[in-house]
């Protein structure tokens, strides 16, 4: 059997690529090292000093969110899966209505630094910021797997090399960078890099999307048609939905569940939510969000062009042959519109994408780890800013060693597919205990407790049993084979369970703090008492 190599890595310059992306890696640091000045407190570390203006911390977001998974995984897997590809686009986009019309503000009036700022103000302190700590390392993880992933793929392209040893070492390299950011720049460097790389990113995406429609006229008709031409096993199913998603029942009602996951797990995400304090006021934490929805659905309809027009350009063959397989359909397909100097552009972008999500990422999980866990349950809230900067540094270095370890299992998965099982753990365990926090007056620690680590719990075993662990060609543990639970994303039994949970846990318990729950909500509908906590 003869196998098949991207054309790619048989013509494209390995030292020109890889000289691109060092100049990006070199330039984004610098900045770090710039910005970085005074990050001795534990506001500055995390939040910038909440500093930056809402069409700042809008273009941002839009840097955080548009990750390694909307651009190499969309792009892929609409190339090879043509309009069930696109509906991660959809999904991605209408979940940041969630975000704003039922989190951002409030979220932003009520908390300081963490997602558990916010879930125990009105409840017990020291069983919610646990459980909250739990949650959200546990999606950092999921979604630090995408990221890893992608960019092993993608170095991997750019050097012209393939296996297992050669992906990993480029993961450790990414890991070790990634910590480098987070430690030199905190919250402050990592905004600016997820800044310049949201505006680099649609740029680049926006000339190669007018460059694939003047090669065919600017016909998008013409385009898809070819799309369809190059790959005859998928035919005229590239243009309609259920190429993936309407196999059969069970693929079906997979699609129902991803859908729910990817629609409700935006507003969950603790990366995303951390960004609203970085803005001053809740007019600005709207303003953040009105930018980024404009700016990342301008993107997303950008990746229909691209996905088609590597499936056309490209073809299925060379991609699924390729380092990273779908993951690799835009580099491939720059490549063939520009050479190695495109390839090395658009690829050098790419990575800094990956750069800049998991430094937003390995910020929150070791802003929850030092914050939540260390001063606020260990040291009881008697640590100095400065110990609780340090330790959040060295949970920095922690964040990294585990990233790199799982982006090594993960790394032949679409990365898109691992962040949607991202938003499936955030949509279970936190967004029903956000919700209920904010506007139930009933709601309480036993259901807070319940709602999280029962969402987080089901959502964790139904991945470990699903065909994403084992028992399918593109599970992590191809050799094992236990995948009892038949769909590949938990979102439609874990989410609903996690609003049941959290329900039933408050129902059963009687405790009540009505005078805090009156506190809260004035505080989240006003942002009365905001300034006070906010060091600037």
């Amino acid at each position: 059997m003869i196998t098949l190599v991207p054309a790619a890595t048989q013509t494209g310059s390995p030292t020109l690529n890889i000289s691109i992306f060092v100049v990006f890696v070199v330039v984004t640091l610098a900045i770090v090292v710039k910005v970085a000045a005074g990050n001795k407190t534990a506001s500055q570390m995390y939040t910038g000093g909440a500093a930056f203006s809402g069409r700042q911390n809008g273009l941002a977001i839009a840097g955080d969110y548009l990750s390694a998974a909307s651009f190499l995984g969309i792009a892929g897997a609409i190339a090879l899966q043509g309009y069930d590809g696109f509906l991660y686009s959809i999904g991605f986009l209408v979940a940041w209505l969630v975000a704003l019309l039922l989190v951002a503000e409030l979220f932003r009036n009520t908390g300081r630094f963490t997602l558990a700022d916010v879930l125990s103000y009105r409840l017990q302190q020291r069983p919610m910021r646990i459980a909250t700590a739990t949650s959200v390392l546990a999606v950092s993880f999921f979604y630090l797997l995408a990221q890893m992933a992608g960019a092993g793929g993608l170095v991997s392209l750019l050097l012209g090399v393939d296996g297992a040893f050669a992906q990993n070492v480029v993961i450790a390299i990414v890991g070790i960078v990634m910590v480098a950011y987070v430690m030199i720049g905190g919250m402050k460097g990592t905004t600016w890099v997820q800044m310049i790389k949201a505006v680099l990113l649609i740029a680049a995406t926006a000339i190669m999307t007018v460059w694939v429609l003047g090669m065919f006229g600017m016909n998008f008709s013409a385009l898809m048609q070819e799309a369809v031409d190059k790959n005859p096993a998928a035919g005229e199913k590239l243009l309609e939905p259920g190429l993936k998603y309407g196999v059969n029942l069970t693929s079906k009602i997979d699609f129902i569940s991803l859908s729910l996951a990817l629609v409700l797990g935006t507003a969950g995400l603790p990366h995303v939510l951390q960004r609203f304090y970085t803005v001053p006021t809740s007019k600005q934490a709207r303003k953040s969000v009105e930018w980024a929805i404009w700016l990342i659905g301008g993107f997303y309809l950008l990746t229909l062009v691209i996905g088609y027009g590597a499936g056309a350009l490209v073809g299925p063959e060379t991609i699924n042959a390729a380092p990273g397989k779908a993951n690799a359909a835009a580099p491939l397909l720059a490549f063939e519109l520009g050479g190695s100097w495109l390839l090395g552009i658009v690829s050098g972008i790419a990575f800094a994408t990956i750069l800049a999500v998991v430094a937003g990422l390995t910020i929150t999980a070791s802003a929850s780890f030092a914050h939540d866990l260390y001063n606020q349950v260990f040291k009881q809230g008697k640590a100095s800013q400065e110990e609780e900067v340090r330790v959040s540094r060295y949970a920095a270095i922690g964040t990294g060693v585990v990233a790199i370890l799982g982006g090594m299992l993960a790394k032949d998965q679409n990365i898109a597919f691992l962040v949607a099982l991202a938003f499936a753990v955030a949509a279970s365990a936190n967004l029903p205990t956000i919700l209920y926090s904010l506007f139930w007056k009933r709601f309480n620690t036993r259901g807070a407790l319940w709602s999280m680590y029962g969402g987080l719990g089901s959502a964790l075993i139904l991945i470990a049993l699903s065909p994403v662990v084992s028992g399918s060609e593109t599970a992590m543990l191809k050799s094992a084979d236990f995948d009892i639970f038949p769909l590949a994303n938990p979102g439609l039994v874990s989410i609903p369970l996690g609003f049941f949970l959290g329900w039933l846990g408050s129902v059963t318990s009687k405790e009540f703090n009505r005078a805090k729950y009156a506190e809260m909500e004035v505080r989240s509908l006003t942002g009365h008492g905001v300034a006070e906590v906010i060091d600037h």
